[in-house]
């Protein structure tokens, strides 16, 4: 039975690498995301070797995520009313700007901590106006129908770049060219533009233009909040986001100062965080219905604490990849489960400013969580902060674990009706 369920699962997957619009944009997206890892490798690296400070870690990582905190419930409100196709092609012409300024200073022998903590900055504000409507695009390409393997497929090309970025990073970083990882990174931005531009995406529901800017804010994060599953499951994310899923722009540090294995020790560390999501979000594929999903996501959250705990407890590097490998597993598998659950369960008019709301958590949380690991292990160390972090992921676990099924049944319920037809309020006056 548990076979024939997954290879029905694989099943959904070819079926929906069929769509032409989705097959187009996920091409584009997998090589765009190789290069997206390789940078973001280098820029920690980087910040690493120019400082030697933990401080700087937190804050290089804080920097390309803290304004999605002020920037992604306006983004995700401006993904509901503008064409999401052509934000995301903007979002991108500038992100590749900002890849060939790192690479021609770095090239040029003149980029600095605080040259490169600014550039880190503006990336994070254009990648707080793209995520939102990059996110509320995948329905767009596909029917509800295939929502979950698509969520599942895109996940897998998120953590594949995962694996193999970091991978290619830590070569072309040993080389001594740290310059040609930001150079990799711009060119591979092309592909993904260029994918985008050969879309033929379906009109879309959009909210009409209202001068009602911070009503529609309001009611897109009430929405969200009021629904007894979702959530429940907004407040598990929040508590994670903060607590520890930045740990892992502690890495630099932890393979150097600590495993003393360099660069290439940061870039398999990096590497197994990704092959182990990789594994997960295979895992994830056989799944095409909601119910089930909270076990998951509250499964794969004890199974990730447990494994940073690990992580942080160990002198074996051997067993710190095998921790990293759990990890990125759990990690993916409670996205996975997170991002289907609430894309598959809102009504579309909302999707840009739920999506916005689950960005600014997912980039907030993290960068918030690595700017106060960061701080604390100047004090600290490295170690004792992550424990921290991971040790509150475990209370999370135990609260959320008590409305495991309230949560389901409320799921249920919806995945019967779905969310064209979910209750959604009434327009602004």
């Amino acid at each position: 039975m548990a076979s024939g369920a997954k290879a029905a699962g694989f099943k959904y997957a070819l079926r929906v690498l069929r769509i032409r619009n989705y097959r187009i944009y996920t091409i584009g997206n997998a090589i765009s995301l190789i290069g997206v890892w390789i940078q973001r490798i280098a820029v920690g690296w980087l910040a690493w070797r120019l400082t030697h400070s933990g401080f700087w870690l937190g804050m290089c990582a804080a920097g390309d995520l803290v304004p999605s905190i002020v920037i992604s419930p306006f983004a995700g409100a401006l993904a509901d009313r503008v064409d999401r196709v052509r934000l995301v092609q903007i979002s991108l012409i500038f992100g590749m700007f900002q890849a060939w300024a790192l690479a021609l200073l770095t090239f040029a022998g003149t980029i600095t901590i605080g040259v490169l903590f600014g550039l880190t900055v503006a990336l994070g504000t254009i990648n707080a106006f793209n995520q939102p409507a990059r996110l509320a695009l995948i329905p767009n390409l596909v029917d509800h129908a295939n929502l979950g393997p698509a969520v599942a497929i895109n996940s897998l090309v998120f953590n594949n770049a995962r694996f193999i970025g970091p991978a290619t990073a830590g070569f072309v970083i040993a080389a001594g060219n740290v310059g040609l990882a930001f150079t990799l990174n711009a060119l591979t931005y092309m592909c993904f533009i260029y994918a985008l531009w050969r879309l033929d995406a379906p009109a879309e529901r959009l909210t009409p233009a209202q001068p009602h800017f911070w009503r529609d804010l309001v009611e897109g994060y009430g929405y969200a909040l009021r629904d007894p599953a979702i959530g429940q499951i907004f407040v598990l994310l929040i508590v994670t986001t903060v607590a520890i899923r930045g740990f892992v722009e502690m890495f630099p540090g932890f393979a150097d100062a600590v495993f003393s294995r360099g660069a290439q020790g940061l870039a398999w560390l990096t590497a197994m965080i990704g092959l182990g999501a990789l594994v997960g979000g295979v895992g994830m594929l056989r799944r095409n219905r909601l119910s089930g999903l909270p076990s998951v996501i509250i499964g794969s959250t004890l199974w990730m604490a447990l494994a940073i705990i690990g992580f942080t407890a160990t002198t074996s590097y051997a067993f710190a990849l095998g921790c990293a490998f759990l990890s990125g597993m759990s990690m993916t598998s409670t996205g996975i489960g997170a991002q289907t659950l609430i894309q598959s369960s809102t009504v579309p008019a909302m999707r840009g400013r739920v999506m916005g709301f689950y960005g600014m958590i997912f980039r907030a949380g993290p960068s918030l969580n690595s700017l106060l690991l960061g701080a604390a292990s100047e004090r600290f160390g490295l170690r004792l902060p992550v424990f921290a972090g991971a040790c509150l992921c475990l209370l999370a676990w135990a609260w959320i674990r008590a409305s495991r099924s309230a949560i389901e049944r409320t799921l249920e319920a919806a995945e019967e009706v779905g969310p064209d037809v979910a209750d959604v309020p009434d327009a602004p006056a």
